[in-house]
């Protein structure tokens, strides 16, 4: 089986924490230029952006940027930064926990994405940090739904990634969220809930199979009530896309200000940032797999919707 040839280290620099795109030449081809083969394998972009970027020098390869008429060099790698749309800003902050030569641990807030995707690319946890922090090597050990506010996992550097990611493909991290949702009487809780969760890719809402082998299994515990509301601790011991939020609404515990469970709602505009989703991730607890150090982090956060206001007099 043929190898994939190794990437050199890109000659461009982050923009705003965000990597230049990077491109290989097909071995195979029979373009005259470099700009012919992006005009023809890249038709969503108009060829007079590529001339004009190529003007500008702001295409390079390893040995620098290329001409306008730079010819097909087949194999050879590519980058250049594409144009990014405007975000609007998330107007909170990022709150460091903790960092060492090898971790950083970030308490997230609500309506911040975790890692750069769809529209949400500068306005992320990772664009953020790598430019504020100057840590243009780090990367994710873990993702955190944009809604979801708490505990976030980066690593440092690469040699480092691999080890901390699998701790959580190995579920040898502990987790814990807190949740608001509406108090049912008639439930018998803690419960443990397993069931075979597909997220299929452009549907926003994740689904059970119900004859399926489960694949997901949430704790669902009761912490407390008041006011017609539960504040539940939830504790996943696997980490499919919504889990939580999918087995809470199963139980007809849909957390507070859910826009996708049990129904998916209108896109809100992007400078809402009202009723944030009332789901933590409260606690993340592991043995350090470099030191051997058992570390537990907790987030300083809290959720807005509890305790309920009290009932007037």
């Amino acid at each position: 089986m043929r190898r994939r040839p190794h990437a050199p280290p890109s000659p461009l620099p982050q923009r705003q924490g965000i990597d230049p795109v990077r491109l290989r030449l097909p071995v195979e081809g029979a373009w005259p230029t470099v700009r012919a083969y992006l005009a023809d394998r890249l038709p969503a972009v108009p060829a007079s952006h590529f001339d004009a970027m190529l003007a500008a020098g702001e295409i390079h390869a390893e040995d620098g940027p290329l001409a306008p008429d730079t010819a097909y060099r087949p194999g050879a790698w590519l980058w250049f930064h594409r144009e990014l749309a405007p975000e609007t800003p998330v107007p909170f902050a990022l709150e460091v926990l903790h960092r060492d030569e090898r971790i950083l641990v970030v308490d997230k807030p609500h309506f911040l994405a975790t890692t750069p995707r769809g529209s949400h690319v500068t306005e992320t946890a990772l664009a953020r940090l790598r430019h504020e922090l100057d840590l243009p090597e780090l990367s994710p050990a873990h993702r955190l739904d944009r809604l979801t506010a708490g505990l976030a996992l980066f690593v440092i550097r690469p040699v480092h990634r691999g080890v901390y990611q699998r701790l959580f493909a190995d579920r040898l991290v502990h987790k814990e969220y807190l949740a608001v949702a509406p108090h049912r009487a008639e439930l018998t809780l803690p419960t443990t809930v397993r069931s075979h969760i597909v997220k299929e890719r452009g549907i926003i809402a994740a689904h059970e199979l119900p004859d399926a082998e489960p694949n997901a299994e949430s704790r669902i515990e009761l912490l407390e009530h008041a006011g017609g509301l539960g504040r539940y601790r939830l504790l996943p011991a696997t980490g499919r896309t919504h889990q939580l939020r999918l087995h809470m609404s199963g139980l007809g515990l849909a957390i507070l200000n859910d826009p996708v469970y049990p129904v998916v709602l209108p896109e809100r505009a992007p400078d809402d940032f009202s009723d944030p989703l009332q789901l933590l991730a409260s606690v993340l607890a592991f043995t350090d797999p470099v030191t051997g150090e058992p570390l537990e982090f907790t987030s300083r956060r809290t959720l807005a919707a509890w305790p309920p206001p009290a009932p007037p007099a």
